[in-house]
């Protein structure tokens, strides 16, 4: 983008984990889509014992994908309020084969693949005890991503 050009962005990457940090930073992805007229792909990420698990097969993956669900109908409505269209995908933000293959991987990945113009994910949370999946995302994707990034 050249410095006399105005930004602009047709696609709006929010990764979330289901966490409130993550619902949170679809509001202000939602925001930033109607600010130019974009679109917004939440992208959820399971964490390493979910993935573990499924692979496992100690974890319901019926349980999983209504939990999934569940969170991206919370958070369609607020994209539906602010008439933003929302696309939504999930991935496995760990691998137990793929060393390589962590949270933040999976989203500059997905950036990369949607074709995304910004991406706003949640800060890593105050506490150990708050700890979610994409807190291991958050300083690997403010490094390496080539998009701007908006951490809220």
């Amino acid at each position: 983008m050249d410095a006399s050009e105005p930004f602009t962005a047709d696609t709006v990457l929010a990764p979330v984990d289901g966490s409130d940090e993550s619902a949170t930073a679809v509001e202000y992805a939602v925001a930033v889509a109607d600010r130019y007229d974009a679109t917004v792909h939440a992208l959820f990420v399971l964490g390493h014992g979910v993935v573990h698990g499924l692979e496992a097969g100690t974890v319901d993956e019926t349980a999983v994908a209504e939990g999934t669900q569940g969170f991206f109908d919370e958070i369609r409505s607020i994209a539906a309020d602010a008439d933003v269209s929302l696309a939504t995908s999930v991935d496995d933000g760990f691998s137990q084969t793929r060393k390589t293959r962590h949270p933040g991987n999976v989203v500059l990945d997905t950036a990369d693949t949607i074709d995304a113009d910004f991406i706003v994910l949640p800060r890593e949370p105050v506490t150990e005890a708050e700890a979610e999946v994409l807190e291991k995302a958050a300083e690997y994707v403010l490094s390496y991503a080539s998009q701007p990034v908006l951490s809220v």
